[in-house]
């Protein structure tokens, strides 16, 4: 493969990794807009900011989603524990 085959290649490749990180992004967006309004309804009913059976059920879901999608699990484990604690973070703002 010529160095300028392989260049177009990459950005090509590039192109379309910058577009699934858009889609990744408004994804994430739209699910922290659900989140919040879980958030206030938590705060509605004086229920708890964290529901840690909700967390570990979701958790152990996302790891089996995994199974035969070349997705190292413990990897999407540790990113969603990261989007759940900034979540709970959120909720616990909400005046209750």
């Amino acid at each position: 493969m010529t160095s300028e085959l392989a260049k177009k290649k990459l950005l090509e490749a590039r192109k379309m990794i910058d577009e699934i990180d858009s889609k990744l992004v408004d994804h994430l967006s739209e699910r922290f807009s659900l989140t919040h309004k879980v958030g206030i309804l938590k705060a509605e009913y004086k229920l708890d900011p964290i529901d840690e059976t909700r967390e570990a059920e979701k958790l152990a879901e996302l790891r089996a989603l995994c199974e035969g999608k070349n997705l190292n699990p413990d990897f999407v484990e540790e990113l969603f524990g990261r989007i759940m604690e900034e979540v709970v973070k959120n909720h616990r703002n909400f005046d209750r």
